[in-house]
């Protein structure tokens, strides 16, 4: 048996899978925290990928590796490789000026669409990069290289030798806003238009190419964004719209060609096999369930048992779920907000199923975004923590008026690395068949009043004094 791993750097966790490389089942599997928050020291993601290295028994046998990771996190390093700053996450809104400031100086929305397939918004890189210029000038000239999480955890598994050895993909580079998938280069005048100069930038591999080694001679692959490695996953093809309900919530779609959405509400990424990504993302999603249950002091179980007992449409109660501000639609600065309270909807079921309907009404909106730039949408694949709740795979078929197909749960970013791995060992133009098991649909009566109600209250949610 050839073992080849994948690993899962996301915002709260790190997790290895090894797997056989012929049929991908499952060998053996580890897992280890990151900190919490929006900043974090680029340390504790290795120190987490050795503790889950060693939980999953070690990658010393696997003959490839390669690493998925959390987009758009924004890794400064020196001349010497050292970290400059504490990495800026994805869902660190502080940006979002900066955003509005480099849409101005490009000409408008249009001119980024046509240069990178997106428009800025707080997530990308590119606009974290114009925040340090602003507001910290020193790390800004201090920084050499820039590269993204997944980038910098390829490089320490090559042993960190020098920044000009930094390698990335197609998919992780197409969310920084200064890579083009439609070109397949980088975009340095938006580079420098953020960061104040330019910079060296990790070598985008292609597909199936293979990176450096690591210290045990195992090949390294070009790794992806989480987001392109779950749908390399799960095998999703053209007409698949994978929705992934972790911390934030994700729509996207495997696509044959590029795509580009003036109105930024689509970003146009390409995704891990040599076609497109385009991507819808929240950054409201599971938690917004969290929430719910600490406010109604409820495990989840308890809130998916609630949320079934209240009818559909929660009788007018609507959650609309800002509660960390919203990357889509882009509001840095709303807050969530509660509408239609009743006495007689005053009572925990009615909120519970309010709470679960306002996040899914949120996705489905995001999947409407998808389809209305031509993007076939055949089947929903619901992926993420919150996919296991029995409340959300009902409501999200009741809402999105679609048979909802569930995986069984797994690590599908990790596996989609270790299928990545296992790609570069097999060569080739497709990457090799895995089989997909333990998939169960979902068929609900669709519910089209529950979308009609929250869309007329989601752009009544209040902003912060």
């Amino acid at each position: 048996m050839r073992l080849v791993a994948g690993v899962d750097s996301s915002t709260q966790s790190c997790k290895v899978v090894v797997c056989d490389a012929e049929s991908g089942e499952l060998v053996r599997s580890g897992a280890a925290p990151h900190p919490d928050g929006t900043e974090v020291a680029p340390e504790a993601w290795w120190d987490a990928l050795q503790a889950a290295i060693a939980r999953a028994g070690g990658i010393d046998d696997v003959e490839a590796v390669a690493v998925g990771g959390q987009q758009h996190g924004m890794v400064c390093l020196d001349e010497s490789g050292a970290v400059v700053r504490p990495a800026v996450l994805w869902n660190d809104t502080r940006s979002a000026p900066a955003a509005l400031d480099l849409i101005d100086e490009l000409g408008g929305r249009q001119p980024w669409v046509d240069a990178v397939g997106l428009v800025p918004v707080a997530s990308f890189t590119v606009t974290k990069l114009r925040w340090l210029r602003d507001h910290e000038p020193d790390h800004a000239r201090r920084t050499a290289a820039v590269c993204l999480p997944h980038d910098y955890l390829t490089w320490r598994l090559a042993g960190a030798p020098g920044p000009a050895a930094l390698v990335t993909d197609r998919s992780d580079a197409s969310g920084t806003g200064y890579w083009s998938p439609t070109t397949g280069d980088y975009r340095r005048d938006l580079l420098e238009l953020a960061l104040g100069h330019d910079a060296i930038l990790p070598r985008v591999l292609g597909p199936a190419e293979a990176g450096p080694c690591t210290s045990a001679d195992a090949v390294l692959g070009p790794g992806t964004g989480d987001n392109a490695g779950a749908a390399l996953g799960l095998g999703a093809t053209a007409g698949d719209v994978v929705v992934s309900i972790g911390t934030s919530g994700v729509a996207c779609a495997v696509a044959d060609e590029p795509v580009g959405d003036v109105t930024g509400v689509v970003a146009g990424f390409a995704d891990a096999t040599g076609r497109f990504l385009p991507l819808v993302a929240t950054l409201n999603a599971a938690r917004v369930l969290d929430a719910a249950g600490r406010l109604l002091d409820v495990s989840h179980e308890q809130l998916a048992d609630l949320a079934l007992s209240a009818p559909a449409g929660a009788g007018g109660l609507a959650l609309v779920p800002y509660l960390e501000g919203e990357r889509t639609p882009n509001r840095p600065d709303a807050t969530g907000a509660i509408h239609g309270l009743r006495l007689e909807t005053a009572t925990p079921a009615y909120l519970a199923r309010a709470a679960v309907e306002g996040m899914v009404c949120g996705l489905a909106d995001a999947v409407d975004a998808v389809r209305a730039l031509g993007t076939p949408v055949g089947r929903i694949i619901l992926i993420g923590g919150a996919a296991r709740s029995p409340a959300v795979r009902e409501i999200a078929s009741a809402v999105l008026g679609l048979p909802v197909s569930v995986p069984e749960p797994g690590e599908y970013v990790a596996r989609g690395a270790a299928r990545q791995a296992a790609w570069v060992l097999a060569g080739g133009d497709e990457p090799p068949a895995w089989p997909l098991s333990g998939v169960t649909e979902t068929r609900a009566e669709p519910t089209p009043g529950v979308r009609e109600r929250y869309a007329e209250v989601r752009d009544l949610t209040a902003r912060r004094p």
